[in-house]
């Protein structure tokens, strides 16, 4: 009896040896196929993050490219709107001299066909100066021709006597040459009419008498 328990034991601690030594087999297999395992996941995410870095490498080359291309197109964009700027402020400028010009040249047509009157008015109101003239002005007539006169240099009409200066055809208009001796030569002599301005536009001619 004790010899088949001798036995039994043996055979229970052989069998334990041998279910231990499948266990640690199976164990390293196991461990070893988790190693291979876990080899193969770290070459794939070594993969997988080389691909992300050549990617991310791609995508910054791309947003450098991008961001060339919109700079250069902002340049455009800046340099035509300096442009459009700079042409609308000269038409501003442009359309603001011309509506100033067209301002005071406004009535140019109604004061040049008054010129005339005070031109008449002008010679009268002269020979009633003249103390040997018997044309005499009553007051009101006087009150009148200055009230004229202050109206038109308002309107901005500027008589232009040119008698002794140099005489030059865009100012003035010669009547007739004359013997005027050397220092007359070629300046005004006499003006039969005065000449006009209008805000500094000659809108009538002088007529004079010239030096030879």
């Amino acid at each position: 009896m004790a010899k088949c328990l001798n036995i039994n034991n043996m055979n229970f601690k052989n069998l334990w040896s041998k279910m231990g030594n499948k266990k640690n087999k199976k164990t390293d297999k196991v461990e070893e196929t988790m190693t291979k395992d876990e080899q193969v996941l770290n070459t794939e995410n070594n993969e997988e993050i080389t691909e992300n870095q050549q990617d991310s490498s791609s995508s910054e080359t791309v947003s450098l490219e991008d961001y060339e291309k919109v700079n250069n197109e902002l340049k455009e964009a800046k340099d035509k709107y300096l442009r459009l700027f700079a042409e609308f402020d000269n038409f501003r400028k442009r359309t603001n001299k011309e509506k100033l010009e067209l301002r005071k040249t406004a009535a140019e047509d109604t004061l040049s066909a008054l010129l005339p009157v005070l031109d008449d008015f002008s010679r009268a109101k002269k020979n009633h100066d003249d103390e040997a003239s018997s044309e005499q002005f009553t007051e009101g007539v006087i009150l009148v021709f200055d009230k004229f006169e202050n109206f038109m240099k308002n309107q901005g009409i500027e008589a232009v006597d040119p008698t002794g200066d140099v005489f030059n055809p865009d100012y003035h208009e010669a009547i007739t040459e004359i013997d005027g001796g050397k220092d007359m030569k070629g300046k005004v002599i006499d003006t039969i009419e005065r000449g006009y301005k209008l805000n500094d536009k000659i809108i009538k001619f002088a007529k004079v008498v010239v030096g030879k």
